[in-house]
């Protein structure tokens, strides 16, 4: 396997080595977590298709347990922008691994961080220079909160509708996408969330910021709530009316930024420079590691550390993930890969819209409206080679790594046609 070759299908998906291991997961896993077919869980209310069982992955390429080569069209949930398995991370994380596994978060750093740290600051947007790192978004977005509480003495947040911000304890709550995610939790989460609809007026944003808002969130181009562009500039008004109320503006670029979009970060497309930026998912180019960027300003609220830090974990700044992400920095920029992106990415929608459809996104990062159900569109487009999840009833969302070949752009392109 290179990495570009287009699907090969040599059994029915899914085949029955990954039925056999779904089998085995069903007895031992949580039965939230992976969805299988009802006949052997329909106590549990199943009802979809089991999934393919990944054996391995290079570039675009995913191979299951079966021996069948797929096309990922999702990146892996949007992280492997430069590819599976990319040849400089894997080399930077084994060579980590021989000099240093592990260091102490807060006690004692280790020069990998430092190093990072140091790259982050030269990448960001000027202002953007001082860094919380953590190991999902989800932490990234925690620290964000933390931060803007810290800094304004207020509590509440503005979020939009369809917004994913992740789903730990902490941060569940601001999540606008699915409110069953939240429910079952609510006495135990976030007292004081907001939701405004998505491009809303300014006059609806400027009630919602009283004296007790210190944070406004948001997303670039909404992820998860369905590859959503904002209205062109309102991202501008919302970070000034923000600032005007004496609350905190922040980013969520932990799926649109690093490159996905065809700009380094998302929201510098609209010239919008924040008070903090979340990152994750590329970031670490398959490796858990996430970063809440802030302004000097912002993070000076944390004070100084007296020996136990007011915001840690045993794994912060882990030396591999670092070694990662510090490999993935340097290959986007020596590579160009922000415009690399942005040339596929245009190709991409052009054949999409030859083919009569809608597509509206930026860069790698883009949704296809289809004439019917996305999902059954997403399962025929499997048993054809394809990994592809739906960004909304009647869109399949499309990010693909940068390295996607002509030609398995071109069969992609065929097997959708035919199935229109």
């Amino acid at each position: 396997m290179n990495g570009g070759l287009p699907p090969q299908i040599r059994t029915a998906v899914p085949g029955p080595r990954s039925i056999q291991l779904v089998d085995v997961l069903a007895r031992h896993e949580c039965p939230a977590i992976t969805a299988r077919r009802a006949r052997r869980a329909d106590q549990l209310g199943a009802t979809t298709d089991d999934p393919i069982v990944w054996e391995s992955a290079l570039g675009a390429n995913v191979l299951d347990a079966d021996g069948n080569r797929f096309v990922d069209l999702t990146s892996g949930f949007g992280v492997t922008l430069l590819g599976h398995r990319h040849p400089e991370v894997v080399a930077a994380v084994h060579g980590q691994t021989e000099r240093l596994v592990h260091a102490m978060g807060d006690a004692w750093p280790d020069r990998t961080r430092i190093a990072l740290l140091d790259r982050l600051a030269s990448l960001t947007p000027d202002g953007l220079d001082l860094t919380l790192l953590g190991l999902s978004g989800s932490d990234a977005v925690d620290a964000a909160v933390k931060t803007a509480t810290l800094a304004t003495g207020r509590s509440g947040v503005i979020t939009f509708e369809r917004s994913y911000h992740g789903l730990a304890l902490g941060v569940c709550a601001l999540q606008g996408y699915k409110s069953a995610f939240v429910e079952p939790f609510r006495g135990i989460t976030h007292p004081a969330v907001t939701h405004l609809p998505w491009g809303c007026s300014m006059e609806a944003l400027d009630t919602a910021l009283t004296a007790e808002v210190g944070l406004v969130l948001a997303e670039p181009i909404q992820g998860r709530g369905g590859i959503r562009e904002a209205p062109a500039g309102w991202l501008s008004d919302v970070a000034h009316h923000t600032r005007g109320s004496g609350a905190l503006f922040a980013f969520d670029e932990i799926q649109t930024g690093l490159g996905r979009t065809g700009d380094l970060f998302a929201g510098s497309h609209e010239g919008v420079v924040p008070d903090l930026m979340c990152l994750g998912k590329v970031l670490g180019g398959g490796f858990p590691i996430s970063a809440c960027i802030g302004t000097a300003e912002a993070m000076a609220a944390w004070g100084a550390s007296e020996g136990e830090a007011m915001h840690t974990q045993t794994f912060l700044g882990h030396p591999p993930g670092c070694a990662a992400a510090l490999a993935v920095l340097e290959i986007l920029e020596r590579d160009a890969v922000v415009d690399a992106v942005r040339e596929r990415g245009d190709r991409l929608a052009s054949e999409l819209r030859g083919l009569g459809l809608e597509v509206r996104g930026r860069g790698l990062m883009r949704a296809v409206t289809l004439p019917g159900d996305a999902l059954s569109f997403s399962r025929r487009l499997l048993a054809r080679g394809f990994l592809v999840l739906p960004a909304t009833a009647d869109s399949l969302g499309l990010l693909p790594p940068v390295c996607l070949t002509e030609a398995q752009l071109d069969a992609f392109v065929h097997e959708l046609g035919h199935l229109l």
